[in-house]
């Protein structure tokens, strides 16, 4: 379940001023699950400082 590809599609991620891939909330609800690596945009609340969700 978890090592299933997923096809990037316009709008799942975007470059950050260092040449990063940053993925969007898009992507990370398309997903279906957290990953718990602390990611800008997760939007199920995981907080990697405290390894908790919101």
């Amino acid at each position: 379940m978890y090592n299933k590809r997923i096809p990037l599609e316009e709008g799942d991620f975007y470059f950050n001023e260092q040449g990063y891939r940053v993925f969007t909330e898009k992507y990370h609800l398309k997903r279906g699950h957290c990953c718990k690596s602390g990611c800008k945009h997760c939007p199920y609340g995981y907080d990697k400082k405290t390894d908790t969700f919101k």
